[in-house]
């Protein structure tokens, strides 16, 4: 008996030592632009899984959304962190990241375009259930997840973290063919109430399946563990928002898949 229960314990440690998250550099264009993004996924699992996407903070593709992709890849899904920027373009400072994210949304049509190759990237993986799609995105990222459900991408459903929160035309709400989950922090100098307000009419008077949690005495960024080292007031980290808000998540995701 001891004997097997040894080599059962031997098998389990190999057994675990294999599972590991696995990153794949995915390099894809956008006319003359080339992008690199980044897939994960946990190698000790077998078969098709949901597979989402990933969009960045306004400071570029850098570790914070890499590691988030990673921790949906533990969670038993197939990530993908998608480029907006491309040429590597990733930075600390606030200047730079505002001049990147205006140059993409400033174009609503090409804005939704290099999103819409993000999420082809994702979909081009043999381990994805193209049934089974949704997007995630924080500040900027946030923002561009919902301008793919205002373009009728094939989500299930949506997330945005500390999003900017672009309100719908009436034909954009319309094409809107996901669930949509906002995390929000009450205390964002960023997003002017009167746009959440507009925000959540849009989408209401389309019938749009939508909720929003409110974090209390929470700013922009608030997911982030290193906000406050960019130097920003209306930037801080919140660990209660950010633990309730990816807990709120995953139980999104166990609903719409």
């Amino acid at each position: 008996m001891k004997k097997i229960l040894i080599s059962l314990l031997a098998l389990s440690f190999t057994t675990l030592s294999w599972a590991e998250v696995q990153i794949k550099e995915v390099t894809y264009q956008d006319g003359e632009q080339q992008l690199k993004g980044y897939l994960a996924w946990d190698d000790a699992q077998k078969g098709k899984r949901p597979g989402v996407m990933v969009v960045h903070e306004w400071w570029g593709l850098n570790d914070y959304a890499i590691k988030r992709a990673k921790m949906l890849a533990e969670e038993g899904y197939v990530a993908f962190a998608a480029d907006m920027y491309g040429s590597g373009k990733v930075t600390t400072h606030a200047n730079d990241a505002k001049g990147w994210m205006t140059q993409i949304t400033q174009n609503q049509d090409e804005w939704q375009k290099r999103a819409m190759l993000g999420l082809q990237q994702l979909k081009n993986s043999p381990l994805v259930d193209q049934s089974k799609l949704a997007g995630i995105g924080y500040c900027f990222g946030g923002a561009t997840v919902m301008q793919m459900s205002y373009a009728g991408a094939d989500l299930k459903g949506v997330v945005s973290f500390h999003g900017s929160l672009p309100p719908a035309s009436p034909e954009q709400a319309a094409a809107i063919k996901s669930r949509v989950l906002i995390a929000h922090g009450d205390a964002d100098p960023f997003i002017p109430a009167e746009r959440v307000i507009q925000f959540k009419k849009a989408l209401s008077d389309a019938n749009v399946d939508w909720e929003m949690d409110v974090y209390a005495n929470t700013r922009h960024g608030f997911t982030n563990p290193d906000a406050a080292a960019f130097g920003m007031d209306a930037l801080a980290y919140n660990e209660k928002a950010d633990k309730r808000s990816w807990a709120k998540m995953k139980a999104f995701f166990d609903e719409i898949f």
